[in-house]
């Protein structure tokens, strides 16, 4: 086991700087760069000031040398510094990331709570009336457009309602702003509408993974013996059913991390899709890459946390 995780944690390492090198160059071959965005929004800086700038700043050299210059950095821990929010990129990354997790975790529980369920009801009576209903769920939750169901949750809840709030992580004045409960309130539709949007495929693949493992020989040797059905699907197929929903989930770590931008910018939630977007659109070059490669990062990390699933659910699974 410790063999084949040094192995996949070299092998994670090349596929960021791969990655880094590509991500790198592309923003590099972007027009423009911060010290053009100074000039065009200061007229009194002369084409000497620029120069200047761009030389103390090392602009003026090649991508490929800068690109081995801020490896270098980074490789002593330092991510440079971000032009937008005018700080480290670690402590510009530090609030976003924070709040991306919280709503990943809370998303990814509720997906996870409802679609399992679901799948295993539908695997149970398959071509029933149930299944084809759980069916037209899932569905629905994988067509309907999240920003389209995050706009509806507002308008019944917010809007028509006002049971919650429509955006924002807190309440900014009031006696009770900034509070647990009102952190929890706002954190409800966002999280409902990531989770309802994951809740269609993790159900499908539930019940196509249950479906598969009903032909095997060991089921029909656990009903021979005498098992009941809960201990038949909890015991022994739900096990083996759970490794290609383990495969999901995990590659979807990265995607919740830097890919929630519809969901983060409909309810003003200030998380990594946020910030990356605004990055990219700024040029804040440092806070960009960084942010991009952190998703890199999630999903290899998230692969590697799939094999030790792997072990744990299959015994029989070996990393030799």
């Amino acid at each position: 086991m410790t063999r084949h995780l040094l192995s996949r944690a070299l092998q994670s390492l090349a596929v960021l700087l791969v990655m880094s090198f590509v991500v790198y160059g592309l923003m590099g071959l972007m027009p423009g760069d911060p010290i053009d965005l100074m000039i065009a929004g200061d007229p009194h800086l002369t084409p000497a000031d620029a120069a200047r700038l761009k030389a103390l700043y090392g602009l003026d050299k090649p991508w490929t040398e800068r690109y081995l210059l801020w490896l270098a950095q980074v490789a002593q821990g330092e991510l440079g510094y971000s032009r937008l929010y005018a700080r480290p990129v670690a402590a510009a990354m530090a609030p976003a990331l924070a709040n991306t997790a919280l709503l990943m975790a809370c998303s990814l529980a509720l997906s996870l709570v409802v679609a399992l369920p679901l799948g295993i009801l539908a695997a149970l009576r398959p071509r029933s009336a149930v299944d084809h209903a759980i069916n037209l769920l899932a569905f629905a939750s994988v067509s309907v457009p999240v920003f389209w169901l995050g706009l509806m949750l507002i308008v019944v809840f917010s809007v028509t309602l006002g049971w919650l709030p429509a955006g924002g992580m807190s309440t900014i004045t009031g006696a009770n702003g900034g509070d647990v409960a009102d952190r929890l309130r706002h954190l409800v539709l966002p999280v409902a509408t990531l989770g309802l949007a994951g809740i269609g495929q993790y159900a499908r693949h539930m019940r196509a993974a249950m479906l598969a493992e009903w032909r095997h020989d060991y089921i029909r040797t656990a009903r021979a013996k005498g098992c009941g059905p809960a201990r038949v699907v909890l015991r022994h197929a739900l096990r083996n059913a759970m490794l290609p929903v383990t495969t999901i989930v995990a590659l979807e770590l990265g995607g919740l991390f830097s890919g929630a931008l519809i969901t983060e910018t409909v309810f003003a939630w200030p998380g990594m899709g946020r910030l990356i977007y605004e990055s990219v659109m700024g040029n804040d070059f440092n806070l960009a890459l960084t942010g991009l490669l952190l998703a890199t990062a999630m999903t290899l990390a998230g692969s590697i946390l799939a094999d030790l699933a792997y072990g744990w659910l299959d015994p029989r699974v070996s990393f030799r």
